[in-house]
Protein backbone atom coordinates (compact mmCIF):
# COMPACT_ATOMS: atom_id res chain seq x y z
CA UNK A 1 0.00 0.00 0.00
CA UNK A 2 1.17 3.49 -0.83
CA UNK A 3 0.68 6.69 1.11
CA UNK A 4 0.94 10.41 0.52
CA UNK A 5 2.63 13.06 2.65
CA UNK A 6 2.39 16.55 1.15
CA UNK A 7 3.97 19.80 2.25
CA UNK A 8 5.81 22.88 1.11
CA UNK A 9 8.99 22.01 3.08
CA UNK A 10 10.24 25.62 3.32
CA UNK A 11 12.63 24.27 4.72
CA UNK A 12 12.48 20.54 5.49
CA UNK A 13 12.76 20.27 9.30
CA UNK A 14 12.83 17.63 12.02
CA UNK A 15 9.03 17.66 12.32
CA UNK A 16 8.78 16.71 8.64
CA UNK A 17 11.33 13.93 9.14
CA UNK A 18 9.40 12.61 12.15
CA UNK A 19 6.17 12.64 10.09
CA UNK A 20 7.92 10.68 7.33
CA UNK A 21 9.09 8.11 9.87
CA UNK A 22 5.59 7.79 11.34
CA UNK A 23 4.11 7.30 7.86
CA UNK A 24 6.70 4.74 6.81
CA UNK A 25 5.65 2.54 9.73
CA UNK A 26 2.15 2.36 8.23
CA UNK A 27 2.80 2.06 4.49
CA UNK A 28 5.08 0.23 2.08
CA UNK A 29 5.75 3.24 -0.17
CA UNK A 30 5.50 6.92 0.70
CA UNK A 31 5.00 9.62 -1.91
CA UNK A 32 6.39 12.88 -0.60
CA UNK A 33 4.62 15.53 -2.61
CA UNK A 34 6.12 19.02 -2.71
CA UNK A 35 3.43 21.65 -3.04
CA UNK A 36 3.67 25.27 -4.15
CA UNK A 37 6.36 24.38 -6.67
CA UNK A 38 6.02 27.63 -8.61
CA UNK A 39 6.46 29.77 -5.50
CA UNK A 40 10.04 30.65 -4.64
CA UNK A 41 12.17 33.57 -3.53
CA UNK A 42 9.26 34.90 -1.46
CA UNK A 43 9.19 35.35 2.34
CA UNK A 44 7.03 32.26 3.00
CA UNK A 45 8.45 30.25 0.10
CA UNK A 46 12.15 31.12 -0.17
CA UNK A 47 13.37 27.86 -1.72
CA UNK A 48 13.02 26.46 -5.21
CA UNK A 49 11.49 23.05 -5.79
CA UNK A 50 14.95 21.73 -6.72
CA UNK A 51 16.39 22.95 -3.43
CA UNK A 52 13.54 21.36 -1.50
CA UNK A 53 14.08 18.05 -3.30
CA UNK A 54 17.76 18.22 -2.38
CA UNK A 55 16.91 18.98 1.28
CA UNK A 56 14.56 16.02 1.48
CA UNK A 57 16.91 13.59 -0.28
CA UNK A 58 19.90 14.50 1.87
CA UNK A 59 17.81 14.31 5.06
CA UNK A 60 16.48 10.88 4.04
CA UNK A 61 20.02 9.69 3.30
CA UNK A 62 21.20 11.04 6.65
CA UNK A 63 18.33 9.19 8.40
CA UNK A 64 19.26 6.03 6.46
CA UNK A 65 15.83 5.76 4.85
CA UNK A 66 16.01 3.63 1.74
CA UNK A 67 15.17 5.42 -1.52
CA UNK A 68 13.05 2.36 -2.39
CA UNK A 69 10.62 3.34 0.40
CA UNK A 70 9.77 6.82 -0.91
CA UNK A 71 9.35 8.93 -4.03
CA UNK A 72 9.56 12.73 -4.09
CA UNK A 73 7.05 14.29 -6.49
CA UNK A 74 6.69 18.02 -7.23
CA UNK A 75 3.08 19.15 -7.60
CA UNK A 76 2.47 22.47 -9.39
CA UNK A 77 0.26 25.09 -7.81
CA UNK A 78 -3.47 25.30 -8.28
CA UNK A 79 -5.52 28.09 -6.77
CA UNK A 80 -8.73 26.16 -6.20
CA UNK A 81 -9.03 24.18 -2.96
CA UNK A 82 -12.10 22.30 -4.17
CA UNK A 83 -10.14 20.87 -7.12
CA UNK A 84 -6.84 20.49 -5.29
CA UNK A 85 -7.13 16.82 -4.17
CA UNK A 86 -7.94 15.73 -7.74
CA UNK A 87 -5.07 17.90 -9.01
CA UNK A 88 -2.65 16.21 -6.59
CA UNK A 89 -3.82 12.77 -7.77
CA UNK A 90 -2.89 13.66 -11.37
CA UNK A 91 0.81 13.91 -10.45
CA UNK A 92 1.16 10.74 -8.38
CA UNK A 93 0.94 7.01 -8.81
CA UNK A 94 -2.09 5.52 -7.02
CA UNK A 95 -2.08 5.79 -3.23
CA UNK A 96 -4.53 4.66 -0.56
CA UNK A 97 -3.42 6.56 2.53
CA UNK A 98 -2.90 10.22 3.30
CA UNK A 99 -0.66 11.23 6.19
CA UNK A 100 -1.13 14.77 7.43
CA UNK A 101 -1.13 17.03 10.46
CA UNK A 102 -2.82 19.78 8.43
CA UNK A 103 -6.50 20.40 9.16
CA UNK A 104 -7.03 21.86 5.67
CA UNK A 105 -5.45 18.86 3.90
CA UNK A 106 -7.58 16.53 6.02
CA UNK A 107 -10.74 18.49 5.23
CA UNK A 108 -10.04 18.67 1.48
CA UNK A 109 -9.36 14.96 1.13
CA UNK A 110 -12.38 14.12 3.31
CA UNK A 111 -14.47 16.16 0.86
CA UNK A 112 -12.83 14.34 -2.06
CA UNK A 113 -13.64 11.01 -0.37
CA UNK A 114 -17.35 11.72 -0.88
CA UNK A 115 -16.87 11.18 -4.65
CA UNK A 116 -14.55 8.16 -4.46
CA UNK A 117 -15.62 4.53 -4.69
CA UNK A 118 -12.77 3.62 -2.34
CA UNK A 119 -12.15 6.48 0.11
CA UNK A 120 -8.66 7.41 1.19
CA UNK A 121 -7.57 6.36 4.64
CA UNK A 122 -6.64 9.70 6.23
CA UNK A 123 -4.17 9.27 9.04
CA UNK A 124 -3.45 12.19 11.36
CA UNK A 125 0.27 12.54 12.03
CA UNK A 126 1.15 13.22 15.65
CA UNK A 127 3.13 16.45 16.02
CA UNK A 128 5.78 15.07 18.36
CA UNK A 129 8.37 17.70 17.47
CA UNK A 130 7.24 21.28 17.99
CA UNK A 131 8.73 23.06 14.98
CA UNK A 132 7.42 24.69 11.84
CA UNK A 133 9.18 26.10 8.80
CA UNK A 134 8.16 29.66 9.72
CA UNK A 135 9.98 29.27 13.06
CA UNK A 136 13.08 28.00 11.27
CA UNK A 137 13.07 30.91 8.80
CA UNK A 138 12.51 33.45 11.59
CA UNK A 139 15.34 31.98 13.67
CA UNK A 140 17.67 32.13 10.66
CA UNK A 141 16.70 35.77 10.06
CA UNK A 142 17.31 36.69 13.71
CA UNK A 143 20.57 34.72 13.84
CA UNK A 144 19.19 32.53 16.64
CA UNK A 145 19.88 28.84 17.16
CA UNK A 146 17.99 27.26 14.26
CA UNK A 147 20.28 24.36 13.40
CA UNK A 148 18.70 22.12 16.06
CA UNK A 149 15.31 22.41 14.27
CA UNK A 150 16.49 20.78 11.02
CA UNK A 151 18.44 17.66 10.06
CA UNK A 152 22.22 18.25 9.97
CA UNK A 153 22.22 17.79 6.20
CA UNK A 154 19.57 20.50 5.82
CA UNK A 155 21.54 22.88 8.05
CA UNK A 156 24.62 22.38 5.85
CA UNK A 157 22.63 23.12 2.70
CA UNK A 158 20.99 26.20 4.19
CA UNK A 159 24.40 27.56 5.19
CA UNK A 160 25.85 26.78 1.74
CA UNK A 161 22.95 28.61 0.12
CA UNK A 162 23.51 31.66 2.38
CA UNK A 163 19.90 31.43 3.48
CA UNK A 164 20.07 34.28 5.98
CA UNK A 165 21.15 36.69 3.23
CA UNK A 166 18.44 35.33 0.92
CA UNK A 167 15.74 35.76 3.56
CA UNK A 168 16.87 39.31 4.31
CA UNK A 169 16.95 40.18 0.59
CA UNK A 170 13.47 38.74 0.02
CA UNK A 171 12.06 40.55 3.03
CA UNK A 172 13.50 43.87 1.91
CA UNK A 173 12.44 43.53 -1.73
Amino acid sequence: MAGLFIGRFQPFHLGHLDAVNQALKKTDMLYIAIGSTKNNYRPGNPFTVGERIEMIKTAMDEAKISPQKYLIVPVPNINNYELWPHHVEQYLPPFEKIFTSSDIVEMLFNNANKNRKKPYDIIKIQKRIDVCSTDVRNAILKNKKWERMVPNSTAKLLKTWKTQLRLKSIREA
